[in-house]
């Protein structure tokens, strides 16, 4: 350094070009007890030892602990990223990095995914659904809003406020599939007039649908299914968002 005592530098590019010339007079220099120089030793004996390059490019990576939600998910800067259904619960290690997002169990690999900046997204692989879920993905909003709407108005409103619950659509559909199922049992006509019920008492839940059949409280109420008009909210989207 004491060569370059005088110089001013503005850049790192300028002080490697003075340095670059230096470095090869000094490796090249002979020692002074023993043969050779840097430059010979080294070729001697560490370039035959050296190994190649790793083929990717190495990634800084930051970890985080995450808990496996119900709906087999876990959450990284408020994107949502799926695991196998069979980890719900367990706590696990994320390692993030500027393009992927691996998810580790006791160490292992369990799930790996392109990163999202998608605040409130979900990220889902098929293979890691149970099986009833991988199910659902033939359904499609408009398909079970459609079934609803052929049961009757109310019926329809509810199975679209049960799908506009949720972030992620897909994951309102065993609630809604639940929901229509309840006209097997109890008949299309019951069911819309629980639907209108439950519409007016400002509730969309399946349980809450269920217990007003249940308890028989749709034949006691006095407002005809046929009657019911859904308000129009600027907060509801309706079944035409989803055509």
């Amino acid at each position: 350094m004491a060569r370059l005592r005088h110089h001013r530098f503005t850049t790192v590019n300028e002080v490697d070009e003075e340095i670059t010339p230096l470095l090869e007079r000094l490796n090249h220099k002979p020692f002074q007890k023993l043969p050779g120089s840097r430059a010979s030793t080294f070729a001697v004996l560490d370039a035959p030892a050296l190994q190649p390059l790793p083929v990717q490019r190495y990634e800084i990576a930051h970890f985080k602990s995450a808990k496996v939600h119900i709906d087999y998910h876990i959450e990284v800067n408020g994107h949502r990223y799926s695991v196998p259904h069979a980890l719900i619960g367990q706590e696990l290690e994320a390692r993030i990095t500027a393009c992927v997002v691996e998810i580790l169990h006791r160490g292992q690999r369990v799930a790996s995914h392109a990163r999202s900046d998608q605040r409130g997204g979900f990220t889902t692989l098929a293979e890691h659904m149970p099986a009833a879920h991988r199910a659902h993905r033939e359904w499609t909003p408009q398909r079970l809003i459609h079934w609803g709407e052929s049961i009757g108005p109310a019926t329809g409103v509810t199975v679209t406020r049960l799908i506009e619950e949720h972030k992620h659509p897909e994951h309102g559909y065993r609630a809604c599939l639940g929901l229509l199922s309840l006209a097997k049992r109890y008949g299309k006509l019951r069911l819309e007039a629980a639907c209108v019920l439950a519409l007016q008492i400002g509730t969309c839940k399946y349980r809450h649908v269920r217990d007003i059949l249940v308890n028989n409280r749709d034949q006691i109420a006095h407002s005809p299914a046929t009657e019911w008009i859904s308000p129009d909210h600027p907060h509801v989207r309706g079944p035409a968002y989803y055509q």
